[in-house]
């Protein structure tokens, strides 16, 4: 029997149901088994062979540390049950080829692995930057080769980072076929970033693809970025009696670039006048003793941004520690306490100067009222457009999602769950 009907017969047969349950829950079993038969098929349809694996890698959310990982400061993110999926198997032909469904084919040559600038703010720059980095730490990817067909329910835009999945699939894909065993989760996750700086020409941190890779709850420090701390935490988050949603403001990321250069570049002016990098390598102590000086120096919102980025920063720490002491509570508290400091303090819900069009503000203010002191809700991700995220209590879903949708409109609130797994292989 060759290896797409071994798989196709496993996952007829239910033997991928103990995974397929663990990452997508009961409710989505049936779909999950549909869209794994579906890509084992477009792949052996668009290249004419059988695929040998599956593999999957999540989209992820922000718990808490809103802005404080370019900070090297403290996260709390999670996978949700939102995807990026591919069938795939060696080729011996010396490229990559990745079709992803809905876009061209994508060719990468092995030996040629360096960055492109042509490529830049492509998929292409991504395969090839995370081919490159796993090389150069010893994959031995030459005269070997690789085909998958992907499929991806991340929506681009939501804040829910379909391009750090992306590069966890690539990186999970290629270390998994080539070179088993040897690299970690939070190792993929830093291949996938250095593709991202170095080969898309996106300055990101890493949060998103740690996320991604490691899966679950994850609490991330980031004080030494070449070795972040990672301490995954458990959660069963179907037992909080709530629901997480994600909501489209209906405001896009396009256009937002100067505010988000803007939060970076002001907290690098409060940093200067101590003769630091980031704020985190600067006492607390030490920028309020000298607020008069910093305020001059650097201007209000900086300095209001740094009240912010201390708070979070702590923050992030109290959320993680809540969910390990099984205060749900208390870390709606927090994440409550977030929201406020970041439109206060951070200002990133309204882009500068404007006033007829502030989705972002409006969303948040809409999910308050509907909530009336229930659960919690704040600005996720960078902000300023994109999408608000809620913890809205089990009984109160149906009702949120009807009134949220009246507004903001027909399928912009996303109820996701919390994924236990990261980038990992399903077969």
């Amino acid at each position: 029997m060759n290896e797409h009907r071994t798989l196709e017969a496993r996952l007829t047969a239910g033997e991928l149901d103990g995974t397929l349950l663990r990452l997508y829950g009961a409710p989505r079993l049936e779909a999950a088994r549909a869209r794994c038969a579906g890509v084992l098929d477009r792949y052996a349809k668009t290249f004419g062979s059988r695929p040998e694996a599956l593999f999957s890698a999540p989209g992820r959310t922000e718990l808490g540390g809103n802005h404080t990982d370019h900070q090297h400061g403290r996260v709390l993110a999670a996978a949700v049950d939102l995807d990026v999926l591919a069938a795939a198997a060696p080729n011996q032909s010396g490229m990559i080829r990745v079709q992803s469904e809905g876009y061209p084919l994508l060719v990468v040559d092995l030996a040629e692995l360096s960055p492109r600038p042509e490529e830049a703010n492509t998929s292409a720059a991504l395969i090839r930057g995370v081919a490159a980095r796993l090389a150069a730490l010893g994959c031995p990817l030459q005269g070997a080769g690789l085909d998958a067909y992907v499929v991806s329910n991340v929506p681009g835009g939501s804040g829910l980072s379909s391009s750090a999945a992306f590069e966890v699939l690539v990186g999970a894909m290629l270390s998994g076929l080539f070179w088993p065993g040897r690299c970690s989760p939070v190792e993929i996750a830093q291949i996938g970033q250095y593709a991202e700086n170095v080969y898309f020409g996106k300055p990101c941190g890493l949060m998103d693809q740690t996320a991604s890779s490691v899966g679950g709850v994850v609490a991330i420090d980031f004080a030494d970025p070449a070795r972040p701390q990672v301490e995954q935490i458990p959660l069963d988050f179907a037992a909080t009696g709530h629901a997480l949603c994600i909501l489209d403001s209906g405001a896009g990321h396009a256009d937002l670039t100067a505010e988000y250069a803007a939060i970076t570049a002001e907290l690098g002016a409060v940093c200067r006048c101590f003769g630091k990098e980031v704020l985190r390598e600067v006492p607390e102590e030490a920028f309020l003793a000298d607020l008069p000086r910093v305020r001059v120096a650097a201007g209000d919102r900086a300095v209001l941004r740094a009240f912010h980025f201390y708070a979070e920063n702590r923050r992030a720490g109290a959320q993680a520690q809540a969910l390990k002491d099984g205060d749900f509570d208390a870390f709606l508290a927090l994440v409550r306490d977030s929201g406020r400091s970041s439109a206060l303090y951070l200002q990133n819900v309204v882009p500068t100067g404007q006033t007829t069009h502030q989705e972002l503000l409006l969303a948040i203010a809409l999910c308050e009222r509907i909530l009336n002191g229930k659960g919690a809700v704040r600005v996720h991700g960078g902000g300023f457009g994109g999408t608000v995220q809620a913890f809205v209590p089990a009984d109160l879903l149906a009702e949120f999602q009807t009134r949220t949708e009246a507004v903001l409109g027909a399928g912009s609130c996303h109820v996701l769950s919390i994924r236990p797994a990261g980038g990992v292989r399903l077969a």
